[in-house]
Order: C-alpha cells, then sequence, then structure tokens
C-alpha cells in the first residue's frame, strides 16, 4: 500500500512535479495533489498506475517494516 510520504519522497528523488507524476501514471493531477496532501485515499486502480510509473523511473517501495516505510531510487545498472 503506498503511502502519501512515500508518493512525495519518490517524486523529491526522481525530481517530478506532481504534473509529471500524473502524466506518467495517466491518472489527473487532482487525483495525486488530494491523495499526497491526505485528502483522500487512492482508488485500487490509480494507486496500482501510480506504483507501475514510479517504479518503471526506477522506485524501489520499502515495505513498512520496524524502521517505517521507505522509498529507494535504484542505480542504473551498467551497460
Amino acid at each position: 500500500m503506498l503511502l502519501p510520504e512515500q508518493c512525495r519522497a519518490a517524486r523529491a528523488l526522481l525530481d517530478w512535479s506532481q504534473d509529471r507524476l500524473a502524466q506518467a501514471a495517466e491518472v489527473s493531477r487532482s487525483t495525486v495533489r488530494g491523495f499526497e496532501g491526505g485528502h483522500h485515499e487512492l482508488h485500487a486502480t490509480s494507486e496500482a498506475q501510480i506504483v507501475a510509473a514510479l517504479e518503471a523511473a526506477g522506485i524501489c517501495l520499502l515495505p513498512d517494516d520496524a524502521d517505517g516505510p521507505g522509498v529507494r531510487l535504484k542505480r542504473p545498472k551498467p551497460s
């Protein structure tokens, strides 16, 4: 389950605006803005689209453990 904090952190690592994420995930900017602002939860489809867009860009979402949830940017594989 994607958390608003993870979404904001992932965008920061990618240097993406809310508009850029919305475009990549094919959701509206208001969906991203409302979710990140804690105004509403995501529908399952929207969440899957956002997660897929972030992961395609190199984001690894870390599960909630004793230290809390996290976000990591994968290093590009050497060619």
